[in-house]
């Protein structure tokens, strides 16, 4: 559908599009399968404003705001409004609150100038019908059922029609749509609690890939320190060894004693650098083990979720078909 040229886009955003089930009148049929474009237009030549929406090639919203017409916020990210014209209810789902008080916010601002509009175009009307008045003779009304003079009838009748149709509308929203948007709302409360779930499981995946980075530095650098160990030792015995040497093995149970307090030293410092390694090991097991119990947590919470969101989504399905049996009877 292609707008007029005269007319102009005075505001946009992006929203999931639903219309009411004309054969129900009280569950919402998706409109859109993903976000669309929403915008307000604005028709300088009539002085009338509209929303529209397009999906693909085909108008899914065309809405003229008149002064009567209400947008209402039936949850936090949902909002409706009627359209006796179209003889339909537009329902939007948006992403954010935001989104939705900027719409309705924008909504007011156009039935508000529809509503002058409206007043300035009646007041016209009446100067106009009161110089055609003043300039035409004065001559006694006629009756006529059938003939060029009952478009005072049908106008009459237009308007009652019309007020049903307002009473038909707000007597189903009444009934049907509050319950039913209750329960969207809480559907699309839990997909978020779901989506905050899920977040909160690859944070704690990465937090694991994290500790295992570090445990493997820790583990590097064990053996780093063991192999400096290793050669301090070798360097220390052949120093020593060097010097025994050089004094021509002058008292051998002096250097037989040497070599056996190295060999203490050796073992001790051996002794301390095993005790290292088992503090990183156990370090390296308890940092594992709380990954992956928090890892478990997380994913059992999911899992709750998951079926709590099933048996919301079985309860919406079985209260749609309960009130489809309740309007076939």
């Amino acid at each position: 559908m292609s707008v007029a040229a005269q007319e102009q886009p005075i505001f946009s955003t992006r929203a999931h599009v639903f219309q009411i089930d004309p054969a129900t009148k009280r569950n919402w049929i998706p409109a859109s399968k993903h976000a669309v474009t929403v915008s307000f237009f604005y028709d300088a030549n009539r002085h009338a404003y509209r929303i529209i929406s397009v999906g693909g090639t085909k108008a899914i919203i065309n809405s003229t705001i008149s002064h009567n017409m209400t947008f209402t916020k039936t949850s936090q990210k949902f909002g409706q409004w009627a359209d006796s014209r179209a003889n339909t209810v537009y329902g939007l789902g948006f992403a954010t609150e935001q989104q939705l008080h900027q719409f309705a916010e924008r909504f007011k601002e156009v039935r508000e100038a529809a509503r002058l509009a409206r007043e300035k175009s009646q007041d016209k009307m009446e100067l106009s019908n009161a110089a055609l008045s003043i300039a035409a003779p004065q001559s006694p009304p006629v009756m006529c059922v059938n003939g060029p003079d009952d478009k005072l009838f049908r106008s009459q009748s237009a308007d009652i029609t019309l007020s049903s149709e307002k009473e038909r509308i707000k007597k189903m929203l009444s009934e049907g749509s509050i319950c039913e948007m209750n329960l969207e709302s809480e559907l699309f409360t839990l997909q978020d609690s779901n989506a905050k779930l899920v977040a909160a499981l690859h944070e704690a995946n990465a937090n694991v890939e994290q500790w295992k980075k570090q445990l493997a530095a820790y583990q590097e650098e064990t053996e780093r320190l063991r192999d400096q160990v290793r050669i301090y030792a070798a360097f220390k015995l052949c120093a020593m060894w060097k010097v025994q040497e050089n004094q021509q093995y002058k008292n051998k149970s002096t250097l037989w004693h040497a070599v056996n307090e190295h060999r203490i030293h050796v073992s001790a410092s051996l002794n301390v650098f095993q005790e290292l390694e088992m503090r990183n090991v156990e370090l390296e097991r308890r940092n594992l083990a709380s990954a992956l119990e928090d890892r478990e947590r997380a994913e059992n919470e999911v899992q709750r979720v998951i079926q709590i969101l099933d048996v919301k989504i079985f309860d919406l399905n079985d209260l749609r078909q309960s009130l489809v049996k309740l309007i076939s009877k």
